[in-house]
């Protein structure tokens, strides 16, 4: 059997799903004083990221080829 490489919509939801993990990972430790250090900005980047990648995916998703 030989494999085939990720679909397009795959790869878009392995990071979808990697940056919102990373980011709500980040706003819990930040929210529990683990990770004062890091800006709010950054936050900010990290979910509107996540926010693309999920739109990006959903309309990868909803494509006919």
């Amino acid at each position: 059997m030989s494999s085939y490489p990720p679909s397009d919509t795959l790869q878009y939801a392995y990071t979808f799903a990697i940056t919102l993990a990373i980011t709500i990972v980040v706003y819990v430790l930040r929210g529990f004083g683990i990770l004062t250090f890091i800006p709010g900005g950054l936050i900010w980047i990290g979910i509107l990221l996540s926010i693309g990648t999920g739109l990006v995916y959903g309309i990868q998703k909803t494509r006919r080829y």
